[in-house]
């Protein structure tokens, strides 16, 4: 067989077009983020909203993206992805504006819920680009690396908000500053430049009388069918860390009795997904994805079991780099193995299928965590996180992990 792409070490994976779209899904997550925190104690402090109401309110963002994300993975396959990327963008980015406007508590939920579909589509279309500016043998490594934006992002906007917050008691100024940062990362994404969609896919299947057509409607269009087990495992993850990105602060607050500390939680959350990023990117490269998944969800697991069993300040720290170093294990793997299983033509649908999955699970989180909460506490709702992890790691290790294998095409 005649090679006809560079060696591993001849592609050049940090390109021009692949940093731009890194730092604009830097800029999406970072204004994501810079909320999230502080969204439960906004509705309880402004509007007076019990526990539920907040799930039930914050739930319907992520709703709204998972109804939206397997279309927009038909979308981004069916056209060309930089405009439908920059359309998604700027809905994106308008949007936040909504909050600013919102007086009562149904315009709040109803600007949040329907914010929640540019962003579900956004995600989706953002890395998708991100696949495209790559160069096919460095792919599985670039994606790897590609989730440090939103590691970073993770990291440095939960903390600059409860530091905002702190001193300033003023939530507009976070909801200014998530807007500026979107339209930042909207003026970067203008900037990039794909390439031809039939070069992409004559350089992935190796011939050259394959051409860009627009994708047939029908269900596996917007879900990758092929891949439902993956997805099923996914929403179980996606669950825990619903619960405990939406609701670490009111329960460190109400619970522990912090009145700090979030913003490191979140921090050393996030330096442990940045440190199996780059220690996992040998593993990616060399496809060993499999391995790399089964090592971050037995990590999550002991992360979530000691943060639902322990109240002291080790457990507490330690939980969020375990959490952390497992998430970055496993998140990437799990991309790339859904990926792996779908055509070339197919890859908006991939990646909006392993987002939906996602969002599903955080979705149930957001809504249950609330419930619970209500019902029979923080306490009870982190320890249903622990036993739905547990679950998840035990169901990867029994059948997920070779239902991979099983489908694997590159």
């Amino acid at each position: 067989m005649v090679a006809t792409t560079k060696s591993t070490n001849g592609a050049r994976l940090w390109n021009a077009n692949y940093c731009k779209v890194m730092a604009a899904n830097f800029a999406l997550f970072f204004s994501f983020y810079l909320l999230t925190p502080l969204l439960p104690l906004y509705l309880s402090t402004t509007f007076d909203a019990g526990k539920d109401t907040i799930g039930l309110v914050l739930s319907g963002y992520t709703v709204m993206a998972f109804c939206c994300r397997p279309l927009s993975g038909y979308i981004v396959d069916s056209f060309d992805r930089k405009r439908v990327l920059m359309l998604f963008y700027a809905l994106f980015f308008i949007l936040f504006a909504g909050y600013l406007a919102a007086t009562t508590l149904l315009w709040f939920a109803v600007v949040r819920t329907i914010h929640g579909g540019p962003y579900g589509a956004l995600t989706v279309a953002n890395s998708t680009m991100a696949i495209d500016v790559l160069p096919s043998e460095r792919r599985n490594e670039g994606i790897g690396y590609y989730g440090l934006s939103n590691n970073l992002a993770m990291a440095m906007a939960p903390t600059i908000a409860l530091f905002i917050y702190h001193h300033t008691l003023n939530f507009n100024l976070l909801f200014w500053i998530a807007l500026i940062v979107a339209g930042t990362g909207m003026a970067i994404d203008a900037t990039v430049r794909p390439r031809k969609r039939g070069a992409m896919a004559d350089n992935d299947a190796k011939t050259t009388d394959q051409k860009p057509k627009r994708c047939r409607f029908s269900l596996d269009r917007f879900f990758l069918l092929r891949g439902w087990l993956l997805a099923l495992n996914l929403v179980f993850f996606g669950f825990c860390f619903g619960v405990l990105s939406n609701y670490l602060a009111i329960y460190s607050h109400e619970v522990l009795g912090r009145t700090g500390g979030t913003g490191t939680y979140f921090a050393l959350l996030s330096v442990g997904l940045i440190a199996s990023r780059l220690q996992g990117g040998k593993g990616l490269r060399k496809g060993l994805l499999a391995r790399n998944a089964a090592e971050g969800v037995m990590i999550s697991s002991i992360g979530y079991t000691c943060f639902a069993l322990f109240r002291n300040d080790a457990a507490y720290y330690a939980s969020a780099l375990l959490i952390g170093l497992g998430n970055g294990h496993m998140w990437p793997a799990f991309q790339n193995m859904m990926i792996n299983i779908a055509e070339h033509n197919r890859r908006g649908t991939a990646n909006s299928t392993t987002l939906v999955s996602w969002d599903v699970g955080m979705g149930i989180g957001v809504l249950l965590g609330g419930v619970i909460a209500e019902h029979l506490g923080y306490k009870a709702a982190f320890g249903v996180v622990a036993a739905m992890q547990v679950a998840g790691t035990v169901l990867y290790y029994i059948r997920t992990r070779g239902f991979f294998e099983e489908r694997r095409l590159r």
